[in-house]
């Protein structure tokens, strides 16, 4: 994140941080960003980004990474958001996430118009092309709404 946010302050954008209060007290926050929200925990912390963003992209990480990709990709689904959720694939990194969704797809466990609100590029310039061009899929909460008004519901999710 601190390679992120330095390669963001030295292009002349803006950087903006959202840190625990817990992990602030041990000195972990980055001290050139714009602007730094200091919350209470990492609940909060994920809320508040959600508010602050146009768009989630997500870089390879580890676990804490792909805990709040599936959240917000969760949260579009739900329709609790309407922003694009994409990856970045860096030198294949999510090559097997893209398998997994498909598959989950295959099998019956997701539906296409799920999967679909997860951009994934190779190419940064081409995957903020398709976050800006991004439409919003309908959500679980109105297809299940829609089909309750047709008389037919979908259990896949």
């Amino acid at each position: 994140m601190g390679a992120v946010a330095d390669a963001v302050l030295d292009a002349g954008g803006r950087a903006i941080g959202v840190i625990p209060r817990h992990l602030l007290d041990r000195e972990v926050a980055h001290a050139g960003l714009t602007e730094l929200h200091v919350v209470k925990d990492l609940h909060q912390r994920k809320a508040r980004m959600a508010e602050l963003s146009d768009a989630f992209v997500t870089l390879p990480g580890g676990i804490g990474t792909m805990e709040e990709l599936f959240e917000v990709w969760s949260w579009a689904k739900l329709g609790l958001h309407s922003k694009p959720c994409g990856l970045l694939n860096v030198n294949g990194y999510f090559d097997s996430l893209r398998t997994l969704a498909d598959e989950m797809v295959t099998e019956g466990f997701l539906e296409p118009v799920y999967r679909e609100m997860l951009l994934i590029e190779e190419q940064p310039s081409v995957l903020l092309d398709r976050l800006a061009g991004y439409v919003t899929t309908r959500s679980w909460i109105a297809a299940r709404q829609l089909a309750s008004k047709d008389g037919s519901m979908s259990s896949s999710g």
